[in-house]
């Protein structure tokens, strides 16, 4: 007799696979209908099933409504100053015209060569392997912005000029190595390798790459009041230049792999960090595998399902003047589902959890359904609690042994 857990994971899929088509035409922000913030996440479970799904749903929910009052009060109310809508509303036609044309090498070019790498001890609490060693990497990264426009704003901010990145070795030899993105404002090193399971992997031969986003962690402004504050504090135009920043260091990253022999190198990350991995599968074919977990897809229609965040941003495009459709146009170069990932189906993996509500499963279906039905893996848990989590961590070792992504 199958498990509760394996009981979701089962009726999650055909649920999917029998649900008609949500993006009905491109662009995906116009085939995208304007309600999809508001539409419900159900699955038809028995009783036990259902009680894990409900009862994480309803902590995700919580949860979800106290970081939505934080970022409401200390970080979306900033992107209503008259100077930052007028910003906006003057560069939005800028990325809204680059998402039309669909180009991920115009969006996201590459980053130089041959960038000089500082090494540092790594923190008290972070993870000591038996065999092999840690380090923490830095650079200072030389990203500018892609709208010209932005380039003064953007560079004032001076601690996020400086990349960071912890590096699991095993020393003997270049290993398939894992880039792990983390989710918004949980940076620590520590708390990711934990929750993540990254000695387990680390484990199985893999050698780790733990990456820090823009304005998080040692990256955030001193001012900030707290970590990731900066990502969405800024303004619209301000969020799609920190995803170009994130994208360029993180590759900057991989180039340092790549000339240190590494043979093989897969993504994955959590929450904001699968929306940027989904992404970095859609820019860099060097990717051997890309596995986005709880994925974020439209970071547009996130913000406006965020009570009570969601009355902040619909008063923000009230006075922008601007309709759903075009706030997505205007962030969609943030999104994997504006490229063709540059890695084939067979490739890419995704891991949801069915009672999330920061990332709801709506948003892995779409992601699911632009990335050719690729493998997907349910979890009866929420956002922040993987019930069963071994079975998705053995799928996804399975996964990547069948691509022959292995040590």
């Amino acid at each position: 007799m199958s498990s509760p857990a394996q009981r979701v994971s089962r009726i999650a899929n055909q649920t999917y696979q029998r649900a008609s088509k949500i993006i009905s035409h491109q662009p995906w922000w116009l085939g995208l209908p304007e309600d999809f913030a508001q539409w419900p996440d159900r699955f038809d479970l028995d009783a036990v099933p259902q009680l894990m799904v409900r009862s994480t749903a309803a902590v995700d929910t919580v949860l979800r409504t106290g970081l939505a009052t934080l970022a409401g009060i200390l970080a979306i109310p900033t992107t209503l100053r008259p100077r930052l809508v007028a910003l906006d509303k003057a560069n939005r036609g800028f990325y809204q015209q680059l998402a039309a044309e669909g180009d991920a090498a115009r969006c996201y070019p590459k980053p130089a060569r041959g960038v000089s790498m500082t090494r540092h001890k790594p923190g008290f609490l972070d993870y000591r392997p038996d065999v092999g060693h840690v380090e923490v990497l830095s650079f200072e990264s030389a990203f500018k912005t892609l709208n010209p426009a932005l380039q003064d704003h953007y560079s004032q901010f001076t601690r996020n000029r400086t990349a960071w990145a912890e590096h699991w070795q095993h020393g003997d030899r270049p290993r398939p190595t894992l880039i792990v993105i983390h989710g918004f404002t949980a940076d620590p090193y520590w708390l990711n390798s934990r929750f993540l399971a990254l000695p387990w992997f680390y484990k199985q031969g893999y050698d780790i790459l733990l990456v820090t986003l823009p304005f998080h962690g040692r990256r955030q402004e001193r001012s900030s009041p707290f970590s990731g504050h900066g990502w969405f504090s800024h303004g619209f135009s301000h969020m799609n230049e920190t995803m170009g920043h994130a994208i360029h260091d993180i590759r900057v990253f991989m180039n340092y792999l790549e000339e240190r022999g590494v043979p093989q190198m897969g993504v994955t990350g959590i929450s904001l960090g699968g929306y940027t991995s989904a992404l970095l599968a859609s820019v860099d074919e060097r990717l051997s595998c890309a596995i986005p977990n709880v994925p974020v897809v439209s970071i547009m229609d996130i913000v406006l399902e965020w009570y009570p965040a969601s009355w902040i941003a619909r008063a923000g495009m009230k006075l922008g003047d601007i309709s759903v459709a075009e706030a997505r146009a205007s962030v969609a170069i943030q999104s994997a589902l504006s490229f063709k990932p540059k890695i084939e189906r067979q490739r890419l993996m995704l891991i949801a959890g069915a009672g999330d509500r920061f990332a709801p499963p709506k948003h892995t279906h779409i992601l699911w359904e632009h990335w050719q039905h690729c493998r997907l893996h349910w979890f009866p848990g929420n956002h922040l609690i993987h019930l069963d989590q071994g079975r998705y961590l053995h799928a996804m070792r399975s996964f990547l042994k069948h691509i022959k992504f292995v040590p």
